[in-house]
C-alpha cells in the first residue's frame, strides 16, 4: 500500500467555496454609470454587498441613481462628476471615490461612445472624439485607480467594457473609430494585465454583442435590422443587461482570482460562429 501523500491536495469545500461571488466589504468605482449598462452593473455590484462610486458628466443624474441604488441595495452608493476627455477630471474624480469609499477594490470602466461614419468620410474631428472617449480615457482611468490600488498593496480588479467589434467588423456600417478602439482596448487590457499581475491586480474586459438598451432602440426597432441581427446570433436574441452584469460580478468576485488578460465575450455565440 502506498502511503505517500496524495497528488492532489484535500480541499475544505466549505470554507474554500464559500463566498466565491460575494462582494461584501468591497469597494467599486463605475465610470460611465448613467448608462443603460453602466446603471446595471452598479445595481449589481451593490446588490452583492459592494459599496459604489458613479461617475458621470451629469453630477446630478449620477447622485440621483446613487440614492436610488443605496436605498434598493442598502449599502453605500455615491456620485461624482467626470468628463473622461479630460486627465484632470479623471484623477480628480477618481481622488473623490477613493476618498469616499477609503479605497477602491474594483474598476468597472462604462465608458463608450460610437460616432457612426463611413470610412470615405470619417472626420478628424470625430475620429478623434470616439478614441479620447473609448481608449485613451480607458488607459488613464486605468492608471489613475491602479496607482492607489498598487500603493495599498492589496490587490483588485480592473474591468472594461468593450464589444465583438473589438474582435469583428460590422458589414454596411461606418465603425471605423469603434472597432478600432475597442480592438485596441483589447491590447490595454492585457498589457495592463501583465503590468499589474505582480501586484496581485487582475485586468479583463466583458465585450457583449448588441444589449437591450436605449441606446439601440432607434435601430433595433427597425424589423429588417433586427432580423439581420437576430439571424447571425446563434442563441437567437440580443443580450440583457443582465446577461453583462453577471459576466462583471464573475470578474469582479474571488471566483475570478485566477482570471486575468481575458476578454469576456457575452454574445450568444456570434464570435464562436464567423
Amino acid at each position: 500500500m502506498n502511503d505517500a501523500a496524495p497528488i492532489t491536495p484535500r480541499v475544505d469545500f466549505a470554507r474554500e467555496l464559500a463566498g466565491l461571488f460575494d462582494l461584501s466589504g468591497k469597494t467599486a468605482f463605475v465610470p460611465g454609470g448613467t448608462g443603460g449598462l453602466g446603471e446595471a452593473i452598479a445595481w449589481g455590484l451593490a446588490l452583492s454587498g459592494a459599496s459604489v462610486v458613479i461617475a458621470a458628466r451629469d453630477r446630478g443624474k449620477a447622485e440621483r441613481l446613487a440614492g436610488a441604488i443605496e436605498k434598493g441595495a442598502k449599502t453605500q452608493v455615491g456620485g461624482v462628476p467626470l468628463e473622461v476627455t479630460s486627465l484632470a477630471s479623471i484623477e480628480e474624480a477618481t481622488a473623490q471615490a477613493h476618498d469616499r469609499l477609503g479605497r477602491i477594490d474594483i474598476l468597472v470602466n462604462s465608458v463608450g461612445i460610437q460616432i457612426e461614419q463611413p470610412l470615405l468620410e470619417v472626420t478628424e474631428e470625430a475620429y478623434d472624439k470616439v478614441y479620447a472617449t473609448n481608449l485613451k480615457s480607458a488607459m488613464f482611468l486605468a492608471q489613475a485607480v491602479a496607482k492607489r490600488q498598487v500603493a495599498a498593496a492589496q490587490g483588485g480588479r480592473q474591468i472594461h467594457l468593450l464589444s465583438v467589434r473589438s474582435q469583428l467588423a460590422l458589414r454596411g456600417k461606418g465603425y471605423s473609430a469603434y472597432c478600432s478602439t475597442k480592438g485596441g482596448l483589447v491590447m490595454l487590457v492585457r498589457q495592463h494585465a501583465m503590468e499589474l499581475a505582480p501586484h496581485g491586480i487582475t485586468v479583463n474586459g466583458v465585450a457583449p454583442t448588441f444589449v437591450n438598451t436605449e441606446m439601440i432602440q432607434h435601430v433595433y426597432a427597425r424589423p429588417e435590422f433586427r432580423e439581420a441581427i437576430l439571424a447571425r446570433i446563434p442563441l437567437g436574441r440580443i443580450a440583457d443587461p443582465k446577461d453583462v452584469v453577471g459576466a462583471v460580478l464573475f470578474l469582479a468576485s474571488p471566483a475570478a482570482g485566477f482570471v486575468t488578460g481575458q476578454v469576456l465575450y457575452v454574445d450568444g455565440g456570434i464570435t464562436a460562429s464567423q
